[in-house]
């Protein structure tokens, strides 16, 4: 096991948008530090999502601090264009990264995090970013007959295009953007429900002829502070009509249904007592944090959650997040939001270090 001689200011766990962001500033502080990513490529989980991903902010509010996302302004940057985004923004900023490093284990100790990746290498730091984010866990939720369904149960993580779900009968479960967008793309190839516990709410994207996005950044709400005055951001109720979404839902391309209450063998079980043969169903239903190798440190509650304000940990001294979901924000764990959640951390980190 090879071991870093030179202790770093500090290690960063991730090495997509959040740990990139945390890197740009890391770097301008003129800190000493390196970014470990578990993956080939400094590209995060963008690689993991479906082919026709759209971003649902435009380009020009869509970039990481120092580099502008090279697209024309008004126009949304598809998964592909973000990964390529994300590895050149690398390159540009000149940031220290090493690839194939995925973090198996975390040690803490005389003030120090010694950091333990499955290639067997070792680095020790003074304060420690994760960076990981809040999409690696998929959530499934459990639902009655789910073991004897004989269909496909998929996650959302788990749906690439729609090609393979041609003439199937699919349920979607969820409201939220990426279930509405994938029911829609299905829509065109299979037989698709979206299954939900209340209606689906649409945001137009565009008001008075300028994108939301606009609207939230010169009022402050999307990267308003909640935690200064005690509370969550609230979570998002609307889906962004992003595609003219909300026409094809009304003209039930895909339709919309009541959450079914179970599962039988051959299908679902609606609200009202009907049964329906099902093909697949596809939970359409987020993500939790998924950060094991903290989990000997102290800083998790019980079911995994790290514990924090504001990224901040509150558990253990020198430890920080980037990139969770409402961390400090509406854009917390957006591209458009990671920037300001890493300089925020990265003036902790420097108070800490002059202790």
């Amino acid at each position: 096991m090879d071991i870093l001689q030179k202790t770093l200011d500090a290690v960063v766990v991730g090495g997509g948008q959040a740990g990139l962001a945390s890197g740009y500033h890391l770097q301008k502080a003129g800190l000493n530090y390196m970014i470990l990513e578990a993956g080939e490529q400094p590209a995060g989980s963008w690689p993991q999502y479906y082919d026709s991903l759209k971003l649902f902010s435009p380009a020009r509010y869509s970039s990481l601090p120092g580099y502008p996302f090279p697209k024309a302004p008004n126009e949304y940057p598809l998964r592909d264009e973000v990964i390529t985004y994300l590895r050149q923004y690398a390159e540009k900023i000149k940031l220290p990264i090493m690839v194939n490093q995925k973090v198996a284990q975390i040690e803490f100790g005389y003030g120090d995090f010694d950091v333990i990746t499955s290639a067997g290498d070792r680095f020790r730091s003074k304060t420690l970013i994760s960076a990981s984010g809040s999409f690696h866990h998929p959530h499934l939720p459990s639902l009655p007959g789910a073991d004897s369904f004989q269909g496909r149960i998929l996650h959302s993580s788990d749906y690439k295009h729609p090609e393979s779900f041609l003439g199937k009968r699919v349920v979607v479960v969820g409201r939220g953007n990426s279930g509405v967008q994938i029911a829609v793309e299905l829509a065109n190839h299979a037989n698709v429900s979206l299954a939900v516990q209340q209606p689906v709410r649409f945001t137009p994207q565009r008001i008075l002829g300028l994108d939301l996005h606009f609207w939230l950044k010169i009022t402050g709400i999307d990267t308003f502070p909640f935690y200064r005055i005690g509370k969550e951001p609230p979570s998002p109720i609307s889906v962004f009509d992003l595609g003219g979404y909300r026409k094809k839902m009304d003209n039930g391309n895909p339709d919309q249904r009541t959450m079914f209450s179970a599962f039988s063998p051959e299908g679902v079980i609606w609200e009202d007592g009907e049964r329906e043969a099902i093909d697949v169903v596809i939970f359409a239903t987020g993500y939790r944090p998924n950060i094991p190798f903290l989990g000997g440190t102290g800083a998790l509650a019980s079911d995994g959650r790290p514990l924090h304000v504001a990224g901040v940990s509150t558990e253990v001294p020198g430890l920080y997040y980037v990139g969770l979901s409402n961390q400090r924000s509406f854009a917390s764990a957006t591209v458009r939001g990671v920037g300001a959640d890493a300089k925020y951390i990265v003036r902790n980190i420097k108070r800490f270090l002059k202790k």
